[in-house]
């Protein structure tokens, strides 16, 4: 593959994903189709991540995931999440179902917003402990 060809696609993929430019040449309205669509595909997979968010927020769930993730790279579906339930929540805007499953998840992972997300040290020990007092 030459240089050239290389740098388009990567332009363009910027442009589908990252909020970056319009490449020349390309047409505008595909190309924002297709960076709808690709949101959406991405709201999907957030939502297989963050179930009780998505149905927290309802028919609210696309337009409010592709609001706040637009002109980002994708992480993921669980970052991708969890970077919008935090939105949400310093916003006040995060339902309390859904506040309860982004702390459930920050006492079993550790996430700083940049990198993968990792198991808390005594997560599992929690875990354990809340299932012997449940049975009590």
């Amino acid at each position: 593959m030459s240089a050239g060809l290389a740098a388009r696609q990567a332009e363009l993929v910027a442009a589908l994903v990252a909020g970056g430019p319009l490449p020349a040449g390309f047409d505008a309205v595909r190309v924002e189709a297709a960076r709808r669509a690709l949101l959406r595909k991405r709201a999907g997979e957030a939502a297989k991540a963050w179930p009780v968010l998505a149905a927290a927020l309802g028919p609210d769930w696309v337009p409010a995931f592709a609001a706040d993730r637009a002109g980002t790279e994708p992480a993921g579906g669980l970052r991708d999440g969890w970077d919008l339930a935090r939105n949400l929540r310093r916003r006040a805007e995060l339902p309390g179902a859904a506040a309860v499953e982004l702390a459930a998840r920050e006492a079993e992972l550790r996430y700083d917003g940049r990198s993968a997300p990792r198991p808390r040290a005594l997560a599992p020990l929690r875990r354990t402990i809340s299932g012997l007092r449940r049975r009590r």
